[in-house]
């Protein structure tokens, strides 16, 4: 036998020893839904619970398999490309609410719920839990290991900002716990926040505490264009001055609108964006969402007015902010080749990214769709090749250079798409403000064998 069928071979045993027959998957046909960037792991585990969890990892710890988390696998796509994983560990058997408290806004969620089964509990008691994210089908564990946000981030604040306890395995089998299930809690180190968005090379996430919020009874949505982004981000700085607290402030930009409606499919190889003449619409608008009762709701628009091109309510309203969820998916199944940016800046260097983005993608001959948290600098940029034909993958490499080299250091710019042979060409993280050193430190502390997603994030 090969090394390959004999270590196969040895994971099949000591996992069904664990998890039993049904915890376990090996047939080629279905390893291939578990795929990272087109690379089949060696083996599937399936965890019924957090202990299960830290069974696996003391095992892979022990024996230094690697280890990639997996729940619906929205997010995969994203990091370095690394060798053939050895273990998958999927939690999508870690699926079902632990608590929910409406009288006390807070819900306890294992790693394996689907954040649209979340949203829709919450729902059922008119409250609102803020997470949004690229794909509908994304898990809480997805969703929290990669930061997921979208435009209610601008009036809700981030995961980091409503996550009140996280569960979790290391690296090496041990259980931890940060937080708790009441909003007040304070003891102890706030692991929450330095789990959310590690990209599963920390722990894996069992489960996680959220703050929930009254959902809104009724919105509106203002649509105020402008001739240029300096237009829009003075009116955006204008807001920010004012008493009005929109939920939500989305910053469009002329390339981005035609991914904003529902299209006939195509064949992503045929499809080439439109150009300014057929969409037929140069303005950069601003999306302005307030909640609020009817009095509160026609003062807004009162005082606004002069800046509205248009009011936005009901289900219409409600179909602007699910097309806007849905940019990010849009631009991947238009465009197989497309590179796509998750960009956070200060505030202040809001109009100068917009501009970066822009001069960059055009010196190497990309389109660039932006939508973005204007509120919070925040922004999704599309890199989209104008001819049909794919670039060559130096161009993007190219290409990702310029726009950073025009950021400034505090800036952060994160590939979250592009196509697999450019990853080869350049480091998809980039350069970050972070004290690399302290994060080497940290992951040695938390997966100090290093089996946690290896090579795929900034470290280890």
């Amino acid at each position: 036998m090969t090394q390959g069928v004999t270590m196969r071979a040895s994971l099949d045993s000591r996992f069904e020893a664990l998890l039993g027959a049904n915890g376990v998957r090996a047939e080629p046909t279905l390893l291939e839904r578990y795929a990272i960037d087109g690379v089949t792991p060696r083996l599937v585990v399936l965890p019924s619970d957090a202990e299960q969890v830290s069974a696996i990892l003391r095992v892979c710890f022990d024996e230094q398999w690697t280890v990639v988390p997996f729940g619906a696998g929205t997010q995969q796509h994203v990091g370095r490309i690394s060798e053939q994983p050895d273990v998958v560990l999927s939690t999508e058997k870690l699926n079902w609410v632990e608590a929910y408290d409406p009288g006390d806004l807070t819900i306890s969620l294992h790693a394996g719920v689907p954040v649209k089964s979340a949203l829709a509990a919450c729902a059922q008691h008119h409250q609102l839990l803020p997470i949004e994210t690229a794909e509908p089908d994304t898990t809480i564990g997805g969703a929290l290991a990669s930061a997921q946000s979208g435009p209610l981030r601008a009036g809700f604040g981030s995961l980091r900002d409503f996550c009140i306890g996280i569960s979790f395995v290391t690296g090496d089998g041990m259980t931890g716990r940060g937080g708790g299930r009441v909003v007040k809690n304070v003891a102890g180190y706030d692991l929450m926040k330095l789990l959310i968005g590690s990209y599963g090379s920390l722990g894996v996430i069992t489960s996680a505490n959220f703050k929930v919020f009254p959902a809104p009874q009724q919105a509106i949505t203002l649509i105020c264009n402008s001739s240029s982004s300096a237009e829009a981000i003075l009116l955006r700085d204008a807001l920010l001055t004012s008493p009005l607290s929109p939920i939500a402030c989305e910053i469009i930009n002329p390339a981005a609108l035609e991914y904003l409606h529902d299209v006939e499919p195509r064949d992503p190889d045929h499809w080439a964006p439109e150009t300014s003449s057929k969409t037929d619409n140069t303005c950069w608008k601003l999306a302005l969402r307030f909640a609020g009762s009817d009095c509160v709701l026609a003062r807004i628009g009162r005082e606004l007015s002069s800046s509205t091109s248009s009011t936005l309510s009901g289900v219409e309203e409600a179909e602007l902010w699910k097309q806007i969820g849905l940019f990010e998916q849009r631009l991947v199944r238009r465009h197989r080749n497309a590179m796509i940016f998750r960009v956070d800046v200060p505030l202040a260097e809001s109009q100068s990214a917009l501009e970066a983005a822009h001069k960059a993608a055009t010196d190497y001959n990309f389109l660039t769709p932006v939508i973005g948290r204007a509120t919070v600098g925040s922004f999704v940029i599309g890199f989209l090749p104008l001819a049909i034909d794919p670039p060559a993958v130096t161009q993007y490499a190219s290409a990702a250079s310029d726009f950073r080299s025009r950021l400034s250091k505090v800036a952060s710019a994160v590939v979250v798409r592009c196509p697999r042979d450019a990853k080869q060409h350049f480091d998809i993280w980039g350069s970050t403000p972070t004290d690399l050193e302290l994060m080497r430190k940290v992951k040695q502390a938390l997966d100090p064998g290093g089996i946690l997603n290896r090579g795929r994030f900034l470290v280890g």
